[in-house]
């Protein structure tokens, strides 16, 4: 598998984490009380940071060979 490939795939990786913490974001504030709703924002906001990181690195690695 070539380095752009496989950059493709990371970066796919981190849309669809993006797409996650949307999707859990909105289930905790309109579906959820309570811890529930607390630990399901929680794991949103991990999902987001890390897939944040993730298209951060992609962008910023530049251009492949």
């Amino acid at each position: 598998m070539s380095e752009s490939m496989l950059k493709m795939y990371i970066s796919f990786a981190g849309i669809i984490l993006l797409f996650l913490s949307i999707g859990l974001i909105l289930l905790s504030r309109h579906k959820l009380n309570g811890i529930l709703a607390g630990v399901v924002a929680f794991i949103a906001w991990v999902c987001m940071i890390i897939g944040g990181l993730i298209i951060f690195y992609i962008v910023f690695s530049g251009p492949t060979a």
